[in-house]
């Protein structure tokens, strides 16, 4: 997601970029990213700096490390937390921030990739008033949909929170509804057509399961959503709903099919690869 954000916000603002990859540091520069040779480079001077991370202690190390980017961040700075990493220490990177006259946006971001390069992306935001002021320039840049849902840090993670939870349970549900077409004997592209034009339909539904049935291709279908961010993004939700004492049933089973399909070896395939726990082959395929 780095990679296509900062392609976008390159077409109206002065963007430096850095990544551990040195080819996502190439392409950056083709698309007029000017490359740094370090984060605590990229960050020195900047107004904003969006962070893009896997999980909250790959946060925690990239701003407080002996290496780390927080103390070269410019007064009155806003780091845009794109991310989901769960609410878990927010709160408190936001005050560290705060202390050094930083601030920290919470504005995790749904879309993909090709939406991030297009400025479709929705983001749901967390931040006090005047960083939100700060950073919606940019957020404005990247988003078609900005929700702005609380002004703490935080408030962004546990909405994406509820966002994932019924995410990974609409594609789970969508793999077990096309693996049990299939089995019926029913044409699964068929069936599609007519499920997502009727009260079955949900956005999930219309947007994966095509790739849901590319899965059993050789190459399987194209990679827009990588099978083990849902087996991370389920695990925030499982933990968040325990720490809530909130029974979520649906969103366990849910997360158990993701994390049988990492065990399989589909950690980096397409999330609508989850079918294939479900439906090792389908019926269509083992007559071709």
């Amino acid at each position: 997601m780095g990679l296509p954000m900062a392609t976008r916000l390159a077409e109206r603002f002065e963007v430096r970029g850095f990544d551990l990859a040195a080819e996502r540091i190439a392409l950056a520069a083709e698309h007029g990213v000017a490359p740094a040779a370090s984060a605590a480079d990229a960050v020195s001077g900047a107004g904003a700096v969006l962070v893009a991370v896997r999980t909250g202690e790959q946060l925690h190390q990239l701003l407080f490390a002996d290496n780390g980017i927080a103390p070269h961040l410019a007064k009155g700075a806003v780091v845009i937390l794109t991310s989901t990493v769960g609410t878990d220490g927010i709160g408190e990177i936001a005050y560290r921030l705060n202390a050094q006259d930083a601030h920290l946006v919470d504005a995790p971001l749904s879309g993909g990739p090709v939406r991030a390069g297009e400025g479709d992306l929705l983001i749901v935001v967390g931040a006090e008033p005047a960083a939100l002021e700060s950073a919606r320039p940019v957020l404005d840049q990247l988003a078609s949909t900005l929700s702005i849902v609380g002004d703490r840090p935080g408030d962004g993670q546990a909405l994406k929170t509820v966002n994932q939870l019924l995410c990974g349970v609409h594609i789970a549900a969508a793999a077990e509804a096309l693996a049990l077409a299939d089995a019926l004997g029913l044409d699964t592209e068929r069936t599609l057509e007519a499920l997502t034009a009727g009260a079955a339909n949900s956005f999930m539904l219309g947007n994966r399961g095509p790739r849901a049935l590319q899965a059993y291709d050789e190459d399987g279908a194209e990679v827009l959503s990588r099978l083990d961010i849902f087996v991370k993004d389920m695990g925030i939700v499982g933990k968040a709903a325990r720490g809530a004492h909130l029974a979520a049933p649906v969103a366990a089973a849910a997360e158990q099919l993701f994390l049988l399909g990492e065990a399989q070896g589909l950690g980096e395939a397409d999330d609508s690869a989850v079918i294939r726990v479900v439906a090792p082959q389908l019926r269509e395929k083992k007559e071709a």
